[in-house]
């Protein structure tokens, strides 16, 4: 309820008092309404109704732009626009060179991830570092990412309203970082950032560019995937010998 200054202030500048509709006051309300439901004001607060009287209305915050690390990164920490972020412990942001030549782009942070706010930590990101000196490359000289920056619940695969609303903060890191090449691990990864729903067996099969660029694209299976099914490993190794070629 207002207080008698609150109500004074009001007002004063033009804006009449609505009473609550509610049983003990229904008659008092009843007298103050036409047939219409309609508001009956007096010559005084007809004139205080004035276009020039009202209180300005504000303009949706608009989104910060994101034109440097700082900027995206603080977005991303702050962000609140879908779920994910009402249940992680940490954003997981993304880690490595910022000039990398080789960005790779997973799913989502997992448990440990999500612990420690770095991607690709655990099993999974123990065999990444393997497989990629394997070709020579170490951990520091790459960019690693996901898709979304907060650990889905469960580790259930991203919703696709949620992987949207990381889009922005993806692409802004693509941009800074002008990689000569992306690759892509996993279904989830892929099928986002393609625009695709085939199988990732199939999506492995030939090269891609990530739409709206000129980038590189190679598909390959998750490590988790590999952990599970070591039979596809021979594949992946394929797929990181093409890759080490791209970047020659």
């Amino acid at each position: 309820m207002l207080s008698r200054r609150q109500q004074h202030c009001l007002q004063g500048i033009g804006i009449p008092l609505w009473r609550e509709r509610s049983s003990a006051s229904r008659p008092e309300a009843e007298e103050t309404r036409d047939i219409g439901d309609r508001p009956r004001f007096s010559e005084t607060e007809k004139q205080g109704l004035s276009p020039n009287s009202l209180p300005a209305v504000s303009a949706p915050p608009k989104e910060t732009a994101l034109d440097g690390w700082d900027a995206i990164l603080d977005s991303i920490r702050t962000c609140t626009a879908c779920e994910l972020a009402q249940n992680c412990t940490q954003k997981v942001p993304g880690i490595g060179n910022r000039k990398a030549r080789l960005m790779i782009i997973g799913e989502g942070p997992g448990h440990e991830e999500d612990i420690r706010g770095e991607p690709f930590v655990g099993r999974s990101g123990q065999l990444l570092d393997r497989m990629l000196r394997a070709i020579g490359i170490e951990r520091e000289q790459v960019y690693i990412t996901n898709i979304v920056k907060c650990r889905p619940p469960n580790n259930r695969d991203p919703k696709s309203e949620e992987a949207q609303q990381c889009r922005r903060y993806l692409e802004a890191q693509i941009e800074q970082i002008e990689p000569r090449i992306i690759l892509s691990v996993g279904r989830v990864s892929a099928h986002n950032l393609l625009g695709s729903n085939q199988p990732v067996g199939k999506l492995i099969q030939q090269m891609h560019q990530l739409p709206g660029t000129e980038i590189p694209l190679k598909v390959t299976y998750h490590p988790a995937y590999l952990l599970r099914n070591p039979s596809a490993k021979a594949i992946a190794w394929q797929d990181l010998k093409l890759v080490h070629q791209l970047l020659q």
